[in-house]
């Protein structure tokens, strides 16, 4: 396993989640209509909205899994944060990065999936903040329309978090 790479401005970027006041803050209709559309439309058991904080990865919205944050340097999230474009793994027991995950080996046994960074546009800065994802417990394969629909699913968790 390939623990998170850490962003070359973490500093700055922390800075910005704090700023942001979202951490540990309640749940909220909003993002939650969001990760259960991503659900529904994608036809997957799990999907979160995802703010990374110093050493964990901390959930703001999420369908499908019982704890509302995990290690980051195990986390799938931590390694969409660092990408420009979607992330995706289509089968994480073929994938070094994460085929001795604990999230793969073990509850909840991902085994594939799709991750959109979520950039600061309040603040001006452009940074990532977090991750919007979704995960299933079978590989597959994206398909375009399915893309789209997570891109534009993301778009909108970025605006709801900014505002």
């Amino acid at each position: 396993m390939k623990f998170a790479p850490l962003p070359a401005n973490e500093k700055e970027r922390i800075d910005v989640v704090q700023k942001m006041g979202i951490l540990d803050t309640d749940r909220e209709d909003r993002f939650d209509a969001i990760t259960q559309e991503a659900k529904e439309k994608l036809k997957v058991p799990m999907s979160t909205i995802t703010i990374m904080d110093t050493d964990r990865e901390w959930f703001k919205s999420y369908q499908g899994l019982e704890e509302r944050e995990g290690p980051r340097k195990t986390s799938f999230c931590g390694h969409a944060l660092v990408v420009d474009d979607i992330f995706i793994v289509e089968d994480t027991l073929k994938d070094e990065r994460f085929m001795d995950n604990p999230m793969v080996i073990g509850e909840p046994f991902v085994r594939f999936y799709a991750g959109v960074a979520l950039r600061d546009r309040k603040y001006k800065t452009g940074l990532p903040v977090g991750v919007f994802c979704v995960k299933d417990t079978k590989p597959r394969k994206f398909e375009l329309d399915e893309i789209n629909i997570l891109l534009d699913l993301a778009s909108k968790a970025e605006i709801e978090l900014n505002k």
